[in-house]
């Protein structure tokens, strides 16, 4: 293969896994609550076989398939953005990042306020409109940064554009990673610039920046780069992997606008990957529990997807898949919920076929390196073979 355009649909997941109780997660399943909305409109991905996926029972099976398609099993110990694209990148972490269900312990919050020169409000899980809601106010008034997490391993730190100017903002968030390291070492810091006033309500801006914790080993960006060939980032993934990996990366405003960015890079003419994550599905629908809003996301990836494929030349590729969950339809959290997620491979040299469930999200790195000739040793096994 020439180019291959691997897209995380943020969140997208298909059913409880085995071990979700263990994460707080019962009978959740992300496509089956936006498919009871009837909102949702997905043709091209239920003919790439979406619904043919072991264990998807809420949509019709296609009866040719246009692609292939598998169910993937997340290994490793967490249901985060950070720790499920490093496992799609080839890495598996058996242990989990820490997580502060009570908050960070006064040794942390010290230490950032002494970097900063600000104090803290908060320090407690929260969700991210609410805590805006709840101390808006008290940080204008104070100038002291909003601290708060989630069940995810994050630190995230929230202030008002016109209070704190936005490199201030980042400026603290890359003080606060080099302070989370070791036992404290989060998996992502995550800046949440904000904007309104307490009359009118306050709003969250898209000029949110992630700094990541950087991976423990190569994964397939950095192998790819070392080939010499095109590692291309699109939305969050520059900031996922710290960095690492990329060729060169664009980020996104929206979902649409990482589309368009998709679109952008399949009318060049280069020779590796191109790594999108569409984010709108988990930050703006998933954890807001807005399950109308999700299918329709759906619905407009959906109609994309349709006009992308025929952009697809002859050695190119298209794989579709997601990190982990976030259930709309599960009210007993906001949080990312414990789900297989979907494997779905489109192009004109696919040959469709079931590819069953997969152990681990890693089988996607071991195929994407194969597909392109790229050595690198991973636990996950390539399906190269099996689809063309």
């Amino acid at each position: 293969m020439k180019r291959i355009f691997l897209i995380v649909l943020d969140s997208f997941g298909i059913g409880a896994m085995p071990d979700s109780g263990a994460f707080g997660d019962v009978g959740v399943n992300t496509l089956a609550s936006c498919a009871g909305s009837g909102r949702l409109h997905i043709p091209n991905m239920t003919a790439a076989g979406l619904g043919s996926i072991d264990g998807v029972t809420c949509l019709p099976k296609a009866a040719a398939p246009t692609g292939a398609f598998a169910r993937l099993t997340e290994r490793s110990m967490g249901k985060d953005t950070t720790i499920g694209h490093w496992e799609i990148a080839g890495l598996i972490s058996p242990e989990s990042l820490p997580t502060y269900p009570q908050g960070f312990p006064r040794e942390v919050l010290e230490a950032f306020e002494a970097a900063t020169g600000r104090g803290c409000l908060c320090n407690l899980p929260y969700s991210g409109t609410d805590v805006i809601r709840d101390y808006g106010q008290e940080h204008l008034d104070t100038g002291k940064w909003i601290v708060y997490t989630s069940a995810d391993s994050v630190f995230q730190v929230a202030a008002h554009e016109d209070k704190v100017p936005l490199p201030e903002l980042y400026d603290a968030c890359r003080k606060a990673r080099a302070i989370l390291r070791g036992r404290h070492g989060v998996g992502r810091v995550i800046a949440r610039p904000f904007v309104g006033d307490a009359a009118g309500g306050f709003r969250r801006t898209p000029n949110r920046h992630d700094f990541s914790l950087e991976p423990p080993a190569p994964t397939m960006l950095d192998a790819i780069k070392a080939a010499g060939l095109d590692s291309i980032g699109v939305g969050k993934i520059f900031d996922i992997f710290a960095g690492q990996g990329t060729t060169e990366h664009v980020f996104n405003q929206s979902n649409a606008d990482g589309m368009a960015h998709t679109d952008h890079y399949a009318a060049r003419d280069f020779h590796g990957l191109c790594f999108v994550n569409l984010v709108d599905f988990d930050m703006v629908f998933g954890h807001r529990r807005n399950i109308p809003g999700y299918a329709q996301a759906l619905s407009e990836f959906d109609s994309w997807l349709g006009t992308f494929t025929e952009k697809l030349g002859d050695e190119d590729l298209l794989m579709i898949t997601a990190d982990h969950g976030c259930d709309p339809g599960y009210l007993s959290t906001t949080d990312h919920t414990r789900e297989y997620v979907p494997l779905l491979i489109l192009g004109k040299s696919v040959r469709p076929v079931n590819l069953g469930t997969r152990p681990t999200f890693a089988d996607i790195a071991a195929t994407v390196t194969d597909l392109l000739g790229v050595p690198y040793e991973t636990e996950g096994k390539s399906f190269a073979k099996e689809i063309l």
